[in-house]
């Protein structure tokens, strides 16, 4: 394994300036220098962006910035003593020891092993005073060095397994007893002495994951209580035993992230709290914690069903109705696409060996023949009888799949809004929408009354004895009568008239008609790189793919005209920042660049989002100028594609393969000049210039 620290990656006494982002900046040009790096802005780019979500200043004086990276070559800790402190955003002030902690995206456990080692190490005060007393680079590697040999001071749940078990017997005994007696369990557990559990979880997972986990441990040590820790961090996490969680109090959640496996501790009382709180105010949450564990009306981790929407009740009070049904349809599209993606690929693949007929004759074949007893009868396009046989396979498992669309659609649209009670009846309601003929509309207005029937019974305070009952029976059974009955008797026929209008419609539109919706489709697909309106465009293309046909093809057009758009934003930039002009874009912007031809090539849209971030106003216009180009273009030229998603890659499924080409291509030089433009004429002083300021000392 290779040396985390050297005297190399050591300053001692020096000004590195006077913000963070100097400090950060100076760091990872140092990493890079030493070439564990290969390139130091890109490095400044993901520490700082870290840096930005929550600050890394600890008390005492300490500062850990830190990151994965995929310009990080080796694992490697840099430090810096500095001359003038700077605020890191400790609550007792500014920072004068930094470590920089500099991870691989793909680092190994044993690296990230010694990197959590190392926090743990920095909230101990002889640590500390020992680095600020080195005279030379090489004391403090050799402080480091000794910091990580040695074992972690605070205990974890994997070393305190087998005296809370043995506590938790106990307790359980004393459960026991004081249950004979009606006490009852509560009883008994506020008669012993408190325990307690914590978990503890970070963005990053390398360093206030696990110096937030011994902060807590030592608070709770001082006023004589155990408390258990399970460290969800990158270096792995052993998870608290059962009995110890059925042995505490209360539980502390110091973390910025979702716990893993919340529901172990339904019922428990709770504290939750940035990860960062648990380093900065260990006591306080100690105490809260013992506090909650001795009130009856304290806040609780819910049980997953019911007790649930209390929860989420506070969290909606401040969501504005068009947020709430955002995020219920973004989560509806996002669990959708994999339906779609592999269903459709499957489809395209069973055309490319069985012919496009194959559709006719799929059922028939699957019904009749095998691998040993090939049809003869099958489709003239087709690759002989194995290739007509392999093809009705394939597309029969894509055209399955692809019937999960509107179902899948609205059981997680039901889902985003009640949890996993409303999965059932948005699943439902999804089937009934298309039985009833209403597609995907009506999937979307199914998934919405499941989900929103289902949230209102769960909020219900009903009998102990029936809240068990509530998310696998009740809730389920109303629901989905609610959400399929309404369908069933007064919406779905409606609904089912305005899609086949629709449908029709899009079916004849040719001549300017579809050229103006390849262009509408294009600005959509470019308008938000991945977001709301995004996905509006791509699921009403895909939704189409179930009724297309040979003798109706409008559907594929609409697929390819949508996809070839949403390939253009991340091959325009790529274009601009790796080929047409270096200089407008910043070093990680370049980097950035060299992927975005292999995303784009794919159709991932997204791969434009580090562009767009930096410079919205000028890369989201250019971006929406060529996807609209490439729309019309398609559109004009009746490309089609059978397959929703795979960018160049499904040429075989893709009608006029030249002109999707053509179209995608004019698009992107289109866009990559539109952005070039806008950044030259749109600003006062270029980017280059700008960049070439020098760092305050």
């Amino acid at each position: 394994m290779t040396q985390l620290i050297t005297t190399e990656l050591v300053e001692l006494d020096q000004n590195l300036g006077s913000s963070p982002e100097d400090v950060i900046r100076h760091l990872a040009g140092r990493v890079a220098d030493t070439g564990r790096a290969t390139e130091a802005e890109g490095l400044f780019a993901d520490a700082f962006a870290r840096e930005s979500k929550t600050a890394t200043g600890v008390p005492g004086g300490i500062a850990i910035p830190h990151c994965r990276s995929t310009a990080v070559t080796e694992p490697t800790l840099a430090m810096a003593r500095l001359s003038q402190p700077v605020d890191f955003g400790a609550k007792d002030g500014p920072a004068d020891i930094i470590f920089f902690i500099a991870a691989p995206e793909g680092a190994d456990q044993d690296h990230l092993k010694l990197l959590s080692k190392l926090a743990r190490s920095l909230i101990k005060k002889d640590f500390t005073a020992s680095l600020r007393a080195a005279s030379t680079e090489a004391e403090i590697v050799d402080l480091v060095d000794a910091a990580l040999a040695d074992k972690p001071a605070a205990h974890t749940a994997a070393e305190a397994t087998g005296a809370a078990s043995a506590a938790a017997a106990s307790t359980a005994a004393a459960s026991t007893a004081a249950a004979a007696t009606g006490e009852g369990a509560g009883a008994a557990k506020a008669k012993g002495p408190k325990r307690l559990v914590a978990v503890t979880a970070c963005p990053t997972g390398i360093a206030h994951t696990y110096m937030a986990a011994d902060s807590l441990v030592a608070a709770a040590k001082e006023v004589g209580v155990d408390l258990q820790v399970e460290t969800q961090g990158s270096s792995g996490a052993k998870a608290l035993d059962p009995a110890v969680i059925a042995a505490a109090d209360a539980v502390i959640f110091a973390v910025d992230v979702d716990v893993r496996g919340k529901e172990r501790f339904a019922g428990m009382p709770v504290i939750n709290a940035p990860v960062k709180r648990g380093i900065d105010e260990p006591d306080k949450m100690v105490a809260e914690a013992l506090a909650a564990a001795d009130n009856p009306h304290a806040h609780r981790v819910p049980h997953f069903g019911a007790e649930e929407q209390a929860e989420m009740a506070a969290e909606e009070k401040s969501e504005h109705i068009g947020t709430k049904l955002k995020k219920a349809l973004l989560t509806g599209v996002s669990y959708m696409i994999p339906f779609v993606a592999g269903g459709g690929l499957l489809i395209a693949l069973g055309f490319l060996l069985g012919g496009y007929n194959i559709t006719a004759f799929a059922d028939k074949i699957l019904a009749e023949n095998s691998l040993t007893n090939l049809p003869t009868a099958y489709p003239e396009l087709a690759w002989g009888p194995l290739g007509a046989y392999l093809g009705a396979v394939l597309f029969k498992i894509g055209a399955l799949s692809l019937g999960f669309l509107v179902p899948a659609l609205a059981g997680y649209i039901a889902y985003a809004i009640a949890d996993r009670p409303g999965i059932a009846p948005g699943f439902v309601a999804g089937a009934t929408a298309v039985f009833m003929g209403a597609g995907f509309l009506g999937g979307i207005v199914g998934g919405l009354i499941a989900g929103y029937v289902a949230h209102s019974i769960g909020k219900l305070n009903v009998a102990r004895w029936l809240r068990g009952l509530m998310p696998v029976v009740v809730i389920p059974l109303v629901a989905s009568l609610a959400a399929s009955g309404l369908l069933f008797v007064f919406l779905g026929a409606y609904i089912a008239r305005v899609t086949v209008g629709l449908n029709e419609f899009l079916s004849g539109l040719t001549g300017a008609s579809a050229i103006a919706l390849g262009v509408i489709l294009g600005l959509m697909m470019c308008f938000d790189l991945g977001g709301p309106v995004n996905k509006v465009a791509y699921s009403f293309a895909v939704a189409g793919l179930g009724a297309a046909s040979i003798t109706n093809q409008a559907p594929w057009q609409i697929m390819a005209a949508v996809m070839a758009a949403g390939m253009v934003p991340p091959l325009a930039m790529a274009l601009a920042a790796t080929v047409l002009n270096k200089r407008l874009f910043s070093l990680a912007e370049q980097e950035n660049g060299k992927a975005a031809w292999l995303l784009g090539a794919s159709f991932i849209t997204e791969g434009a989002i580090p562009f767009a971030a930096a410079d919205p106003l000028r890369v989201i216009p250019a971006s929406m100028l060529g996807g609209a180009v490439t729309g019309a273009i398609s559109m004009a030229a009746g490309v089609g594609s059978k397959a929703p998603h795979g960018g160049i890659f499904v040429f075989f499924a893709i009608d006029s393969f030249l002109w999707f080409c053509i179209a995608i291509a004019v698009g992107t030089v289109v866009g990559a000049f539109a952005v070039i433009a806008l950044k030259r004429w749109a600003v006062k002083k270029p980017v280059d210039t700008v960049e070439t300021v020098p760092v305050a000392a």
